[in-house]
């Protein structure tokens, strides 16, 4: 009976192999993970032609961005700072960039810039306010002076 038992636990694993690791993982990321995530939204241009203001943005952003389906939930959890005319949104929860693209275009609809900018990944944590090529639209561009 002792040969008998040997194989039976190296059984089990593979068995349990695929349900086991899956189901601790989870809780294992939620409790342990403490990353910091660190985004970076640049409005430099629109700002030097002072078309946007970036303290609005920067409150804007406080008011709607959620935590726990909650806005105005913040705490210690997401911090909004401004440099300039860089805003940085820092998280210590799990926190989308996706999620940061979706409130900025919104602020843009908003501030009705949505026609003039958009919101463009400049790097892995960051985006960046830019202008529409409007090269290519000269004529029309021409044609609204002459209305003036």
């Amino acid at each position: 009976t002792t040969h008998t038992q040997q194989p039976r636990p190296s059984n089990p694993p593979p068995l349990s192999h695929s349900p086991t690791p899956t189901m601790p993982a989870p809780s294992t990321k939620k409790s342990g993970k403490k990353v910091t995530q660190k985004f970076t939204i640049d409005c430099s241009k629109p700002v030097a032609d002072s078309i946007m203001d970036v303290a609005s943005f920067e409150k804007f952003l406080h008011d709607r961005i959620k935590v726990d389906n909650k806005t105005g939930n913040l705490g210690e959890k997401v911090v909004i700072s401004r440099e300039s005319n860089v805003v940085t949104v820092t998280a210590n929860i799990p926190f989308s960039k996706r999620y940061l693209k979706y409130l900025t275009k919104k602020y843009l609809k908003k501030q009705q810039l949505r026609d003039w900018l958009h919101v463009i990944a400049s790097g892995k944590n960051a985006y960046e306010l830019k202008y529409f090529n409007i090269a290519e639209d000269e004529e029309s561009g021409d044609e609204a002076e002459a209305d003036e």
